[in-house]
């Protein structure tokens, strides 16, 4: 007999949203269990970028409900979603330039010496030891504006996932990286699905 599903740690059950005259979504359920990828697939303006930032706390839907560990919940805003343990990877990149890596990784989280002073050997040092976790080969004092865009995509990854939250959402992460980043982006999903988290990856590349 088959066990029975574990139960999602994140849950959208008939969510629907609309844009003046445009529904974006129609009763839509989806249900992301812990260890399990769900891939997301579909052409552009078919509303994956709607069910994301409802899922991460942008948008509001217009009718539904949204679970999250069993639990009735909403999910006001994109800190909200992120305190209860939703992380997503937009495709849009959200780092700034004049900062280092590190930097980047732990912005508003920077470790410190008596709850004042920015430590900055232990973030650099704290940053290297995450990066090469997962398998990312730049310097944690590099400047982020000396980084290629597959670069930026993968620190704009790496910073996402140092929240350690129990659903990673993927958006078109693959869209400006080579066949070899692509695989690397790959390990570290299954590295999260090994690792107990919920991941939707989302694309409009059929490949």
């Amino acid at each position: 007999m088959a066990s029975d599903p574990a139960p999602a740690t994140l849950e959208l059950r008939g969510i629907s949203k609309r844009f003046g005259v445009v529904q974006a979504l129609d009763s839509v359920d989806l249900a992301l269990r812990p260890g399990e990828v769900h891939a997301l697939v579909g052409e552009n303006g078919a509303g994956k970028s709607t069910l994301i930032q409802i899922a991460a706390g942008v948008y509001q839907p217009d009718d539904g409900t949204i679970l999250l560990r069993g639990s009735e919940t909403t999910l006001p805003t994109p800190a909200r979603a992120e305190a209860a343990g939703v992380s997503v990877v937009y495709q849009e990149l959200s780092l700034v330039p004049d900062l280092d890596v590190a930097e980047n990784i732990y912005l508003h989280r920077e470790p410190r010496r008596a709850r004042v002073f920015l430590d900055n050997s232990r973030l650099h040092a704290q940053c290297g030891t995450y990066l090469q976790e997962l398998g990312i080969d730049i310097a944690p004092n590099t400047p982020v504006s000396s980084l290629s865009v597959a670069q930026r995509q993968l620190i704009e990854i790496a910073k996402a996932l140092s929240r350690d939250a129990d659903v990673v959402i993927f958006d078109e992460p693959t869209a400006s990286l080579t066949s070899v980043e692509e695989e690397h982006l790959f390990g570290i999903i299954r590295n999260l699905r090994e690792r107990g988290k919920a991941v939707m990856y989302v694309s409009h590349r059929l490949a």
